[in-house]
């Protein structure tokens, strides 16, 4: 049996659950989220939490998953979602502009990237990508799809790498 199933969700002050047999209505200050729910997890609504429950063994297992998916919701809607991206190599920038991400990544041509509906994507500096957005799975699928068109190479660590990634450097080849 799933134990992050049965621990409650409390519901921070200004975001509204609402359960239907649809799914799971979570409204906060950021935007609207819905969360589809299987035949076999229930959800009930106590006060300002949110109970998850399973009759069956699959079901227990469905329902850590929904509830996890549920909660990334109402982190979202309340906090929201954010990922870094660094940009390492010589000529190598972003430029945020409108509904596109314009990148240098050392091709020779600028690689743009269409912004998601739902997301925002900013540039700080020229070498810094920043993905924000309500939707925890929207972000970091952005995330990875930017990060795939220039991925970082282990010999000169050169890439789209996440904030904080550690790239294995390989040593070069000896004569």
């Amino acid at each position: 049996m799933s134990r992050v199933g049965k621990s409650p969700i409390e519901l921070p002050e200004g975001v509204e659950a609402e359960v239907t047999e649809v799914g799971v209505r979570v409204k906060g200050r950021r935007g609207e989220l819905t969360v589809p729910l299987r035949d076999d997890v229930e959800v009930e609504k106590n006060g300002n939490e949110l109970l998850f429950k399973a009759n069956s063994r699959e079901g227990w297992a469905m329902a850590g998953t929904t509830r996890a998916l549920v909660n990334n919701v109402v982190q979202g809607v309340n906090d929201g979602w954010e990922k870094k991206l660094e940009l390492m190599g010589v000529g190598y920038r972003a430029q945020a502009r409108g509904s596109k991400l314009t990148m240098q990544l050392g091709f020779s041509h600028p690689v743009d990237y269409e912004i998601p509906a739902g997301l925002e994507i900013s540039t700080p500096s020229q070498t810094e990508i920043v993905v924000s957005g309500i939707d925890k799975q929207l972000v970091g699928q952005a995330s990875a799809e930017i990060r795939a068109y220039r991925p970082p190479e282990p010999y000169k660590g050169k890439g789209v790498r996440y904030a904080g990634e550690r790239v294995r450097r390989k040593e070069a080849k000896k004569k």
